[in-house]
């Protein structure tokens, strides 16, 4: 894992010192080592910040090249499949100078041009210079495991891993978008391609854009999921499950330093965690608990520790973890509310105290259908969901559950354009969207099966927009690699292509999981319910922590949002938008007031 960043100038040469303090502002992603390029003319710069894991040695350091150097890469991630690419390069004639990953994907696109990014199974994000034809190439991988922005303007274009690499240029303006404050309220992150920040943008996951010499941008979407409704027997399916996840765990743990794996004792990290102690013994685990909570995951993570013999490391978390939030803000350079940043924070910087990387198990909810809403709103309505929908104030009756009903279980803390209205200062109403669910409606597609279409959505928002981009900062804050096995393209293009009566059960959750694991581990972990990894509820109900930290609020002082909307969610003790308010107004703080 590494950071990369870029620029490229139509009109001025690079200002070399400049672009080495942008690189380095990326110093935690690489702490390794690193390295630039810079073009003939001094118009176009490529840097990189290296964290090490094949070919330690320094051919290995980037940005990279071919024979000629007439192709250039600074990439960030891991090509799994590299090694039967690189066999197939060579019997094409092409010559290697290092062991690396990277150097592979120049080769491919010697080779196959763009068309290379369907081969590659991974995790990444790239800048390609195309020196004879004078393109620049900026791609991300097919879920959106690894990040990648971009600020364009009239001359220029530059690009890193993070904001924070764009903007220590100080000639680039940090303006607020405010149609992205209201989406923030709305999805607890601001929605691709935008971003916090006007003209600075995201690339899209299973995206790449092509820049030519006159800076036009041209973006194509090379990944689309394709959905089937193939019926099989589950056990086949089953079997089938168990040969893919083994062997994409296998290929996850190919490094030249050791691997860890995060264990939350659920059926995914379970199920990695039994793979990897089947090919490695005495491999490191770890998990993060809570003071009093008897649901703390860290009890169950032991049990499964001590069933396939790992090395395993929990930490107890207490109130006080809320205050390194201030902290935080400096690795969330675009703000996100997810109640975990502190306890995934947390976890990584605990893993990264024994191992570079970690096997992590995003990706199997949503292709698996484990998340609450999976089990509970999409195919059966019981009393108990019923009471649930009054709980949760929805206006449809649970057995419609549409995007208005799925908007508002995924908001904690529900932002209408009425409560927008209310919290926002008069200056951000008219960029309030008509429709508070157009990001969601945007993947919504009606020909598909009613589960199915919230996988989907569940996939290209939930995951890819917010999941993902937690997962990265948090780790990559500690200098440390997250590996998602279940994200591999051959787990997830057989799951979407079922039947989902295949691989679903009203009764058992992940069902195809639980079969597999059921002969190894006890009931207590097999029947124990589905949870996030967030904590106890009253770790979010600090009211006097809310009090002290938006008594002084820099958010309300800019006009951004309004005083009585903070004392009316204070008198009502709403925590969750509460929390909302609060990580902006840190965020804001760190960005914005300095």
């Amino acid at each position: 894992m590494c950071g990369i960043t870029g620029w490229w100038n139509s009109k001025s040469k690079i200002d070399h010192d400049l672009f080495y303090r942008m690189r380095d502002t990326l110093t935690h992603r690489g702490p390794d080592g690193f390295g630039s390029y810079f073009s003939a003319d001094d118009k176009l710069a490529l840097g990189h910040r290296r964290l090490s894991f094949l070919d330690l040695s320094d051919t290995g350091t980037q940005p990279l090249s071919n024979e000629d150097q007439t192709i250039w890469i600074t990439i960030n991630g891991e090509i799994y499949n590299y090694k039967e690419l690189r066999e197939d390069l060579v019997k094409q004639g092409h010559k290697f100078k290092s062991n690396t990953d990277s150097e592979v994907v120049i080769h491919a696109f010697e080779e196959w041009g763009m068309k290379m990014l369907d081969k590659l199974e991974g995790m990444f994000a790239f800048a390609l210079w195309d020196e004879k034809n004078q393109k620049l190439f900026l791609a991300r991988d097919r879920f959106g495991i690894k990040p990648l922005y971009y600020y364009f303007d009239n001359e220029q274009i530059i690009f890193a891993s993070e904001i924070k690499a764009i903007i220590e240029n100080k000639n680039i303006p940090r303006e607020i978008n405010k149609k992205s404050v209201s989406e923030y309220f709305i999805y607890r992150y601001i929605p691709s391609p935008n971003t916090i920040f006007n003209n600075i943008f995201k690339i899209e996951p299973a995206h790449y854009i092509e820049i030519n010499s006159n800076l036009d941008i041209h973006k194509y979407e090379y990944h689309k999921f394709k959905f089937d409704n193939i019926n099989a027997s589950r056990k086949s399916i089953t079997k089938k499950v168990d040969e893919l996840v083994r062997r994409s765990v296998g290929i996850h743990i190919r490094s030249d330093v050791p691997v860890g794996s995060f264990l939350s004792g659920g059926y995914d990290s379970s199920l990695m965690v039994k793979y990897f102690s089947e090919l490695k013994e005495g491999i490191n685990t770890f998990s993060i608990g809570f003071d009093n909570w008897d649901k703390s995951e860290h009890k169950y993570a032991k049990i499964v520790s001590d069933k396939f013999k790992t090395n395993h490391k929990s930490e107890i978390l207490g109130q006080e973890s809320l205050d390194i939030l201030d902290m935080l803000m400096y690795y969330y350079d675009e703000p996100i509310a997810d109640i975990s940043i502190i306890p995934t924070y947390q976890v990584s910087k605990l893993a990264s105290e024994n191992n570079k990387a970690v096997l992590s198990g995003e990706g199997a909810d949503e292709f698996f259908a484990g998340y609450t809403w999976h089990r509970d709103y999409l195919w059966h309505v019981d009393k108990k969901q019923i009471r649930d929908s009054k709980k949760w104030g929805w206006e449809l009756p649970i057995n419609n559950f549409d995007i208005d009903s799925y908007s508002k279980a995924m908001a904690m803390g529900n932002f209408d354009k009425d409560e927008l209205t209310e919290l926002l200062h008069p200056d951000f109403h008219s960029n309030i969207p008509e429709d508070t669910s157009e990001f969601y409606r945007k993947f919504y597609d009606e020909s598909l099966p009613i589960p199915k279409r919230f996988q989907f959505i569940d996939i290209k928002c939930f995951m890819g927009e917010l999941v993902l981009t937690k997962v990265d900062r948090a780790s990559m804050a500690n200098s440390l690699e997250v590996r998602v096995p279940f994200l591999n393209k051959e787990i997830s293009s057989l799951m979407l292509s079922l039947d989902q009566k295949v691989y679903y059960d009203k009764k058992k959750q992940k069902v195809l999981l639980r079969n597999i694991l059921k002969k190894d581990l006890p009931k207590e972990i097999i029947e124990r319910k589905k949870q996030g990894f967030t904590g106890p509820d009253d770790y979010y109900m600090d009211f006097d922590w809310y009090k002290n930290n938006l008594k002084n609020s820099e958010l309300i002082k800019a006009k951004i949002i309004n005083k009585k909307a903070v004392e009316k969610y204070l008198d009502e003790k709403d925590h969750w938008r509460l929390w909302k308010v609060a990580v902006l107004e840190k965020w804001y703080k760190k960005w914005l007031c300095q």
